[in-house]
Protein backbone atom coordinates (compact mmCIF):
# COMPACT_ATOMS: atom_id res chain seq x y z
CA UNK A 1 0.00 0.00 0.00
CA UNK A 2 1.30 3.42 -0.88
CA UNK A 3 1.61 6.35 1.43
CA UNK A 4 -1.20 8.19 -0.35
CA UNK A 5 -3.56 5.23 0.12
CA UNK A 6 -2.69 5.08 3.83
CA UNK A 7 -3.38 8.81 4.29
CA UNK A 8 -6.75 8.57 2.49
CA UNK A 9 -7.73 5.53 4.56
CA UNK A 10 -6.82 7.27 7.81
CA UNK A 11 -8.84 10.30 6.75
CA UNK A 12 -11.91 8.14 6.09
CA UNK A 13 -11.61 6.42 9.46
CA UNK A 14 -11.28 9.75 11.31
CA UNK A 15 -14.15 11.25 9.34
CA UNK A 16 -16.38 8.32 10.25
CA UNK A 17 -15.49 8.65 13.93
CA UNK A 18 -16.17 12.39 13.83
CA UNK A 19 -19.58 11.79 12.30
CA UNK A 20 -20.65 9.85 15.36
CA UNK A 21 -20.03 12.76 17.78
CA UNK A 22 -22.64 15.38 18.59
CA UNK A 23 -22.31 18.63 16.65
CA UNK A 24 -21.40 21.82 18.60
CA UNK A 25 -23.82 24.69 18.16
CA UNK A 26 -23.23 28.30 19.26
CA UNK A 27 -25.77 29.95 21.53
CA UNK A 28 -26.27 33.74 21.30
CA UNK A 29 -25.44 35.71 24.44
CA UNK A 30 -28.29 37.94 25.51
CA UNK A 31 -27.74 40.44 28.35
CA UNK A 32 -30.11 39.98 31.25
CA UNK A 33 -30.70 43.70 31.90
CA UNK A 34 -32.74 46.34 30.17
CA UNK A 35 -31.16 49.49 31.58
CA UNK A 36 -28.63 50.60 34.20
CA UNK A 37 -26.33 53.31 35.40
CA UNK A 38 -22.83 53.65 36.76
CA UNK A 39 -21.63 56.45 39.03
CA UNK A 40 -17.99 57.45 39.59
CA UNK A 41 -16.77 59.83 42.35
CA UNK A 42 -13.19 61.18 42.30
CA UNK A 43 -11.61 63.59 44.81
CA UNK A 44 -8.14 65.09 44.38
CA UNK A 45 -6.50 67.18 47.10
CA UNK A 46 -3.41 69.32 46.54
CA UNK A 47 -1.48 70.93 49.40
CA UNK A 48 1.13 73.64 48.70
CA UNK A 49 3.35 74.95 51.51
CA UNK A 50 5.22 78.20 50.82
CA UNK A 51 7.76 80.15 52.84
CA UNK A 52 8.34 83.77 51.83
CA UNK A 53 11.45 85.29 53.39
CA UNK A 54 11.80 89.04 52.78
CA UNK A 55 14.88 90.89 54.02
CA UNK A 56 15.40 94.66 53.87
CA UNK A 57 18.99 95.86 54.07
CA UNK A 58 20.51 99.26 54.66
CA UNK A 59 23.40 99.40 52.21
CA UNK A 60 25.04 102.43 53.78
CA UNK A 61 24.90 104.35 57.00
CA UNK A 62 22.51 107.18 57.80
CA UNK A 63 23.44 109.90 60.23
CA UNK A 64 21.47 112.93 61.27
CA UNK A 65 21.90 115.57 63.95
CA UNK A 66 19.58 118.45 64.70
CA UNK A 67 19.10 120.89 67.49
CA UNK A 68 19.32 124.45 68.75
CA UNK A 69 21.70 126.06 71.22
CA UNK A 70 24.55 123.75 70.16
CA UNK A 71 27.78 124.13 68.15
CA UNK A 72 29.31 121.43 65.91
CA UNK A 73 33.02 120.72 65.56
CA UNK A 74 34.35 118.09 63.10
CA UNK A 75 33.04 115.91 60.29
CA UNK A 76 31.40 112.57 59.86
CA UNK A 77 34.04 110.05 58.68
CA UNK A 78 33.43 106.61 57.20
CA UNK A 79 35.28 103.62 58.61
CA UNK A 80 38.32 102.03 57.03
CA UNK A 81 37.60 98.32 57.62
CA UNK A 82 34.78 96.33 56.03
CA UNK A 83 32.47 94.08 58.04
CA UNK A 84 30.89 90.95 56.56
CA UNK A 85 27.55 89.73 57.86
CA UNK A 86 25.83 86.52 56.64
CA UNK A 87 22.16 85.89 57.41
CA UNK A 88 20.33 82.90 55.90
CA UNK A 89 22.98 82.50 53.21
CA UNK A 90 22.96 86.18 52.17
CA UNK A 91 26.28 87.95 52.81
CA UNK A 92 26.53 91.72 53.12
CA UNK A 93 29.70 93.80 53.32
CA UNK A 94 29.54 97.27 54.83
CA UNK A 95 31.66 99.98 56.33
CA UNK A 96 30.51 101.88 59.38
CA UNK A 97 31.42 105.25 60.89
CA UNK A 98 34.85 105.79 62.46
CA UNK A 99 34.32 109.26 63.84
CA UNK A 100 31.49 111.75 64.07
CA UNK A 101 31.32 115.45 64.86
CA UNK A 102 31.55 116.73 68.43
CA UNK A 103 28.69 118.88 69.71
CA UNK A 104 28.92 121.40 72.53
CA UNK A 105 26.37 123.63 74.16
CA UNK A 106 26.65 127.16 72.75
CA UNK A 107 25.74 128.90 76.02
CA UNK A 108 26.67 126.82 79.05
CA UNK A 109 23.63 126.48 81.28
CA UNK A 110 21.36 127.91 78.55
CA UNK A 111 18.44 126.26 76.82
CA UNK A 112 19.25 123.76 74.07
CA UNK A 113 17.72 120.91 72.13
CA UNK A 114 19.75 118.14 70.46
CA UNK A 115 18.87 114.93 68.55
CA UNK A 116 21.44 112.59 66.99
CA UNK A 117 20.62 109.45 64.98
CA UNK A 118 23.03 106.90 63.49
CA UNK A 119 21.83 103.87 61.56
CA UNK A 120 24.56 101.50 60.31
CA UNK A 121 24.41 99.23 57.27
CA UNK A 122 23.06 95.72 57.66
CA UNK A 123 19.76 93.94 58.08
CA UNK A 124 17.03 96.47 58.89
CA UNK A 125 13.94 94.27 58.73
CA UNK A 126 13.17 90.60 58.10
CA UNK A 127 9.67 89.31 57.41
CA UNK A 128 8.93 85.58 57.20
CA UNK A 129 5.52 84.51 55.90
CA UNK A 130 4.57 80.86 55.89
CA UNK A 131 1.33 79.89 54.19
CA UNK A 132 -0.38 76.66 53.23
CA UNK A 133 -2.81 76.52 50.31
CA UNK A 134 -5.01 73.43 50.03
CA UNK A 135 -7.32 72.82 47.07
CA UNK A 136 -9.76 69.96 46.58
CA UNK A 137 -11.22 69.00 43.20
CA UNK A 138 -14.35 66.80 43.12
CA UNK A 139 -15.60 65.07 39.96
CA UNK A 140 -18.86 63.09 39.90
CA UNK A 141 -19.68 61.19 36.69
CA UNK A 142 -22.86 59.24 35.94
CA UNK A 143 -23.22 56.97 32.89
CA UNK A 144 -26.69 55.74 31.91
CA UNK A 145 -27.11 52.85 29.47
CA UNK A 146 -30.01 50.83 28.13
CA UNK A 147 -30.52 47.88 25.79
Amino acid sequence: MSKLQEAVGLGLVLGAIHGFTAPAWSVPVVPNFTQGSMTSHTETTQKITETINSMDYNTGYQYSATGSGITVNGNLSPGTGATNVTIDGVTSTWTGVTSKPQFTQTTPGGAFQFTETLQNPGLANQTIIQRVTETTSVTDTTSIFSQ
